[in-house]
This record gives C-alpha cells, sequence and structure tokens, in this order.
C-alpha cells in the first residue's frame, strides 16, 4: 500500500499540473470505485468546479473543488495519474476527471480496494478513517512530547503501535521496519518499554526516514508509481524492509523476517534491542 511518502510524491507530481483547472466532464467507466456517490450525482457536484489546490493527510489525497472536497484513497493498488489528452484507456482504468483546456486525471485501480469519495469541504463523510487520523509525522503538531506521551502505559508492541493511523498519520509496514531499524529498536517490544532517550531517536528518525523517501520518490516494488506514471527509486536505499538473508547494513548478520501483528516484518536482532 502506498504510504506517507508515495502519496506526498504523487501529490508532488499533480500539483502543477492540476491546480487551477476546472473539470469540464466525468467519465464513470466504474461506478463501484465512486464510494460517496451515483455517477450521475458525482458529475453534478464536480463539473465546471475548479481544482484550487492539491493536498495530503495521511495516505488520503483531497482535493479543494471549493464547496465540495474530493478524496482519493489508493488502498493497494490505486494510481491517480495525469495525461495531457485524451487517450485510449487502458485496462484497469475507473474514473477520468476531463479538464477544460486539455489534460486527464485519471483513477486506476487493478486490485479494486481504493476509491474516490466526495463531502462538503470542511464537512462529515468521506473514508471513515480521514476525520481519526492523528498528527502527521513531519508537522509540528507530531512532537517528542506528544511520542512519550503516545507511548506512556502502552502495553501495545511498538510496531503495531506506529501503524495505528490514530496515534500517527501515514506511516505503514515499509517505513515502520525502516525506522525501528534506523532507531535500533526491536519491534516486538512493548511501547512502555521505550526509555526517553529512546523515544526521542525514534521521533528524529522518523523525520528522516520519511524524508528521505520522499526526496527518493517513494518505494516501488510493484504498481506504484507517481502522478506522471513513473516508479518510486527508494526501493534500492532501503536497510531492512524486503532484505531477508542480506547483511545488515551496520553488522553484516542477515537481516531476519518474523510474522508480527499479522504483518512481515524486518530487523535485525543484533542491532535492534
Amino acid at each position: 500500500m502506498p504510504e506517507l511518502p508515495e502519496v506526498e510524491t504523487v501529490v508532488a507530481s499533480l500539483r502543477e499540473k492540476v491546480t487551477g483547472r476546472i473539470i469540464a466532464a466525468v467519465e464513470v467507466i466504474s461506478p463501484r470505485f465512486l464510494r460517496s456517490d451515483t455517477p450521475e450525482e458525482f458529475a453534478r457536484q464536480v463539473v465546471g468546479r475548479r481544482i484550487l489546490a492539491l493536498g495530503r493527510r495521511g495516505k488520503y489525497i483531497l482535493a479543494d473543488l471549493g464547496e465540495r472536497e474530493l478524496i482519493v484513497h489508493l488502498m493497494m493498488s490505486g494510481r491517480l495519474l495525469w495525461f495531457p489528452g485524451e487517450r485510449e484507456w487502458e485496462r484497469h482504468t475507473h474514473v477520468v476527471l476531463h479538464l477544460a483546456d486539455g489534460g486527464e486525471l485519471v483513477y486506476q485501480d487493478a486490485r479494486g480496494f481504493g476509491g474516490l469519495h466526495l463531502r462538503p469541504k470542511g464537512g462529515v463523510g468521506g473514508p471513515p478513517g480521514l476525520a481519526r487520523l492523528g498528527p502527521e509525522p513531519l508537522s509540528e503538531a507530531f512532537t517528542v512530547e506528544y511520542l512519550i506521551t503516545a507511548l506512556a502505559g502502552r502495553r501495545t508492541r511498538i510496531k503495531p503501535l506506529l501503524l495505528d493511523q490514530e496515534v500517527v498519520a501515514g506511516l505503514g509496514n515499509i517505513y515502520v521496519d525502516e525506522c525501528l531499524f534506523a532507531a535500533g529498536i526491536h519491534p516486538a517490544r512493548a511501547a512502555l518499554s521505550l526509555q526517553p532517550a529512546e523515544a526521542q531517536r525514534l521521533h528524529r528518525v522518523i523525520g528522516e526516514v520519511l524524508r528521505e523517501a520522499i526526496a527518493h520518490r517513494g518505494t516501488t516494488f510493484a504498481t506504484y508509481v507517481d502522478g506522471a506514471g513513473r516508479q518510486g527509486e527508494h526501493a534500492r536505499h532501503l536497510r531492512v524492509f524486503r532484505r531477508t538473508g542480506q547483511p545488515c547494513p551496520r553488522c553484516g548478520q542477515p537481516v531476519e523476517r518474523i510474522r508480527l501483528a499479522g504483518r512481515g516484518t524486518h530487523l535485525c536482532s543484533r542491532c535492534q534491542a
């Protein structure tokens, strides 16, 4: 699933192309990908509206349409792409927004878990998880003090806690493994066992790991591409994720893969205490 760096990269690659453009027409090929409206109602609410801004919250893409807000959740294999002109759409193309003065904003999804939501701007509605998101890990709200408080008294293992979108928004399996390795913390440790110095180190590396991944335009293993169809380049910079059996970049011991909270989890048992 695309995580914060991938969704941020998609938004950055699309922002200049679509901001300020008017949606001239809508083509709904697969109505089931509209999570909140019928195709007719969706078209009525978005056609003629200008895309005022494109942003991100957690793993969600948010398009400001004035009185309405379009929310795109990519989930496992969703793609939001911009094309400069009309074309014959490939398989798994589900919704096309035709922009005035040319260009199309296209939603594709091979596995079918994602979709588009429309809601009043600043109102209720949209994906249930959106309203419950915790602070953004690259924002001023995500302080060391906040993280220490979130860990305090929690017997939950640290990896599942960091995956909880209500605790911190946007982290997923890839970057939690990478952050815990960078911080030298074993993913199976209870959150409450972390000392203040460890929490401070974890807070610092979360920002470092995410910024590095964004600089490399995210991680592509299978379907993820940015809004221009380009793959991310961060896979070759990963330290432990999907490097089972390869030498740890710190100590040389083979990277291990365990199962934790239903997720494949990668670590160095020597470097992560």
